[in-house]
Parts: C-alpha cells; structure tokens; sequence
C-alpha cells in the first residue's frame, strides 16, 4: 500500500520500521515541526523524523495540519492510507476521507477504554491488570472511531509507565502490519465502541506529581510507577522536593531491625516511621510505603542507602 505514516516521538518509530520492512511504500512521514530542547535551547528533531531521514522518505512538517496548504500537500501524497501514531495534532474531516481506506491509529491501550493523551500512564496510575493497543478507524471525535485490530498486554506489578511504553510500541509496530493486510483484503470488520464503557485519559500535568500520603500505599505506588519518567512522583523534605523513583507498599507493619519504630496508627500520613539501612517507611492513608530510590532537588536519582549517607532520615519527620 501507498502510505502517509504520520507520527512524533519514540513510541511512532517502530511502527514505521515495521511497515517499511513488511514492504509498504512510505510516500511521506508528517510529523510536529523540531522544537528547542534542553539548557543549550538546541534545535531537536522528533525521533520519527530522524528515522524518516535514515531510510530517505520526505518528511513534512506542518504547525498547523488543518491549514488549507497542509491539507493540499497531505492529497499530493496520493496515498491509499494514513498511518497515524502519537501524531500530536487532530485532523479535520476533510483529511480523514482523503485517502482510499482513510485513517487508522495506532492507539495504546483497549478501547474504548482510556481515550485520550495519557493511555500508558493512567492505565498504571489507576492499577489496571490489562491494556493493550487497537487499530481504529479515525473519525472526527478523539478516540472515537470504529475499532479495527486489537492486542492485550498483561500490565507487570511492577511495571512502570516506560517499561509499557516500550511493550506497547512493539506490539503496535506488529498490529498496524496485520491491520494493514487484512484491511487491503477487506478482512476487517469495524466494531462500535460501547460508550458506556469509555473513560478519558488526561494529558499529564507536572502538579499531578505531587504525592498526596493521605492515600493508600498500594495507590501510591501506582502513581510512582506510572509517573517514572515524568513528571515524576516527588514529595517535600526539609522544604526541598524529593523525587521518588521506586517503592514497595506495604502493610502497616514497620521491619523490626528499623530504627525506634512508633505506632503508625498514632501519627499522620506522611510521617517517617521506620529506617533501615536500605529503605525508609512512610505512613499513608492505609499501610506503609517503602521508599528504595529517590533523586533529591539537584542531585541525581540514588538508592536509599545512598541517600542516607549523606541526608539524615529522622523517624518521626514529616514528609509534606
């Protein structure tokens, strides 16, 4: 098939390997325009570009899809399909029915159950046992379309949101292949979504971070897991943040080699109950969570029995 593949970031790139390898003719890859990054404010290119122009396929790069002279380029393509993953910008109707089959998208997750920017991470933010990826055929609504091809993915206790990301992509990259071969056959049967069954996944905000002990230690961990990369799950010590990286929750039993240990029903969430040369223990709202790795505000990420080298963790010391 003649394709379109339009994309951005890592999670995109293994899906066009993928469609190149299996034969497909890429006519052009569309993706965000390069943007400024890092202290130096250098000029980066998306990692979905940088693939295109290692197998020599044109790269357009409009700010706006929807303008009159991107959607002209988009119908020069001629294409049969538009491949979309992680794209970044919605496409207009007009876009959607331009080419012969339309446009599928590579979604991360089961629909129609997390719609929406943050498939990945909420599915482990809320605990879930299962996601996966769906091939689905693009309407005007976000996520809404029929569903197409769909693939689960059995969600580790501890996964984390990077290590599912890179579960995801690879079981996209395999799907889209598949889709693209039974959809040119007419093999694929589009299937409704059951609205009933929806729920949307937010775009991820820096302040979602901040952890609340207030909550339940397995919720925490949670949060710490699919939060790893960013924003990152931080707490406050001392007045300074203190970036969690990995946890175990637990009972509300504190480790009996731990330093003197209070009742962890006679204090407030948030409260150090418990140190180890390996870890400290941290009332939440229902059990203790176990803290393994920080990053401490200008340092970089350490295990515990680093940190307490050098930051004395008192018992009794509130986490805020």
């Amino acid at each position: 098939m003649r394709i379109v593949f339009m994309g951005t970031p890592d999670f995109a790139v293994g899906a066009l390997e993928a469609i190149l390898q299996a034969g497909h003719q890429v006519a052009a890859v569309v993706t965000q325009p390069d943007k400024p990054k890092g202290r130096g404010k250098e000029i980066q290119v998306t990692p979905v570009k940088a693939c295109a122009m290692a197998h020599g396929i044109p790269v357009f790069q409009p700010v706006k899809v929807k303008e009159k002279e991107a959607v002209e380029t988009l119908r020069g393509y001629n294409a049969d399909i538009f491949v979309v993953a992680a794209f970044g910008q919605l496409l207009s109707e007009e876009i959607l029915s331009m080419p012969k089959y339309g446009c599928v998208n590579i979604h991360a997750s089961l629909l129609p159950k997390y719609r929406g920017a943050g498939p990945i991470q909420w599915a482990i933010i809320n605990g879930e046992e299962k996601t996966g990826v769906t091939i689905m055929q693009m309407d005007k609504g976000l996520d809404t379309g029929d569903m197409l091809l769909k693939e689960e993915v059995v969600i580790d206790p501890k996964e984390t949101g990077d290590s599912l990301h890179d579960k995801l992509a690879a079981v996209g990259a395999g799907l889209i292949v598949r889709a693209l071969a039974r959809l040119e056959r007419g093999e694929l049967v589009p299937e409704k979504q059951n609205e009933e069954e929806t729920c949307y996944a937010k775009r991820l905000q820096k302040s979602m971070g901040r952890i609340d002990w207030q909550q339940s230690a397995g919720k925490l961990d949670c949060l710490i897991r699919g939060l790893i990369s960013w924003p990152g799950a931080y707490t406050v010590l001392r007045g300074k943040n203190l970036k969690i990286w990995e946890a175990v929750a637990g009972s509300g039993s504190a480790p009996e080699d731990s330093a003197a240990r209070p009742d962890p029903d006679a204090v407030l969430p948030g409260t150090v109950v418990a140190v180890t040369r390996e870890a400290f223990y941290v009332k939440t709202g229902e059990g203790l969570l176990k803290i393994l790795a920080v990053q401490p505000e200008g340092k970089k990420r350490m295990p515990v029995k680093e940190f307490l080298l050098g930051y004395q963790v008192k018992v009794g010391e509130q986490l805020q």
